[in-house]
């Protein structure tokens, strides 16, 4: 009984590798540079053509906003365009090919959709674009009044509560792996799309708090942005390190790779957690930093500000603790008198 229960699961396991890899339908060289450069030939290639539309609206707006004669910042532009761009390359190159048959290669598809293009189009300030380069009456106005009313919503509201993200990182890194909810999701014809997915809005919703300058429903506090940053770091760095030191499997999805390719699925594991350790750690320490810069500004800038005004109107509060200093030295004087009169 016992070795006809272990034949079923391995014949299942058989059958779900196969489901997972039936899209690949041309043989898979050994993974190199050259070959992640490719074009996909398995991709739908509805996220490269999304990604492509929205970079292509972003430049109307800021081309529009040019032609009026209004300043927009070239260098946000670049950086919403590149994380775009960074977008369509991923999940449409032969990256996409070898990341359904690879965990290294998935790995890497993962943090890059959560970690690397989430801060690039959140810095290029696309709601606060939206907001100066669409005009404020017909359909323009509909357009904003509808934005800001979702902006501003009690979903909006909760999404982007620091718990809930952190939240969702722990599933999407913890739960998705040790939850086993990989093989079943990447078992769908449409799973492997939808992760893509899942990681690219988890991770605009992890950062948008954190570095946007767009008038969101909830600010947080520098403070309270560090921690957040510091948080995620450590989590990264033991799930990277778990993934690293396992000596067994952690999903079946990319248990049997093809031949071809010519690896050991346990060491390629260990490349997965290294890259979690390693590259998913460098876009978060970029921007700690970053953070860390516009704390130190904007306390200058606040100081900077307080001394002028206090240069123009005075300062109350000083003003006033220099009358009580006064009134005690003037009361000490009045108190003390010559020697034989009466005080």
């Amino acid at each position: 009984m016992t070795c006809e229960r272990q034949s079923r699961q391995s014949s299942s396991d058989d059958d779900q590798a196969t489901t997972l890899m039936m899209h690949v339908t041309t043989p898979l060289a050994p993974p190199g540079l050259d070959e992640f450069l490719g074009l996909s030939t398995t991709s739908s290639f509805a996220l490269p053509i999304a990604a492509l539309t929205i970079a292509v609206w972003y430049l109307i707006g800021a081309v529009a906003m040019w032609a009026r004669g209004r300043r927009w910042s070239v260098a946000r532009t670049v950086s919403f365009v590149l994380g775009c761009a960074v977008i369509a390359a991923t999940t449409g190159s032969a990256l996409e090919d070898y990341s359904q048959v690879m965990l290294s290669v998935f790995m890497f598809e993962q943090l890059t959709l959560m970690m690397l293009v989430p801060p690039l189009l959140v810095l290029g300030s696309p709601g606060r674009l939206l907001l100066r380069s669409l005009p404020h009456r017909g359909a323009g106005k509909v357009v904003l009044v509808s934005f800001l009313s979702i902006l501003r919503s009690r979903p909006a509201r909760w999404a982007m509560h620091p718990v809930l993200s952190v939240a969702i990182f722990l599933l999407l890194f913890y739960g998705l792996y040790l939850g086993e909810l990989v093989d079943p999701i990447l078992a769908l014809p449409a799973g492997h799309v939808s992760l893509e997915v899942a990681f690219l809005v988890a991770g605009i919703v992890f950062t948008l708090p954190i570095l946007s300058d767009d008038p969101l429903p909830i600010r947080m506090s520098y403070p309270a942005r560090a921690l957040d940053l510091v948080a995620e770091v450590a989590l990264h760095a033991f799930f990277g390190v778990f993934l690293m030191v396992s000596p067994t499997l952690v999903t079946d999805a990319f248990a049997s790779p093809p031949t071809s390719l010519g690896i050991d699925p346990l060491v390629d594991q260990g490349v997965a957690g290294g890259l979690a350790w390693s590259y998913g750690e460098g876009p978060t320490v970029l921007i700690l930093l970053y953070i860390f810069h516009r704390w130190f500004r904007d306390d200058t800038d606040k100081a900077t500000a307080a001394d002028a005004r206090a240069d123009q109107h005075g300062n109350a509060d000083l003003d006033a603790y220099n009358e009580y200093l006064a009134r005690l030295r003037s009361r000490g004087g009045s108190d003390s008198s010559p020697a034989g009169e009466p005080g």
